[in-house]
């Protein structure tokens, strides 16, 4: 009975996904904005540039 009812409510859920072909995410989850570029080797950019700028 359980296994039933967990399946019927993952139906609900991801029923959207049916009528969409084409246009799902492929995560549900949020995602974060990823920068290309770590901060450490930003702040490493930035240094060497202002250095050799004086």
């Amino acid at each position: 009975m359980v296994a039933k009812q967990r399946i019927r409510m993952a139906n609900e859920k991801h029923s959207k996904n049916i009528t969409q072909r084409g246009n799902v995410a492929k995560t549900l989850r949020p995602q974060e904005e990823k920068y290309p570029v770590g901060p450490w080797l930003l702040a490493l950019f930035v240094f060497v540039v202002c250095g050799s700028g004086t």
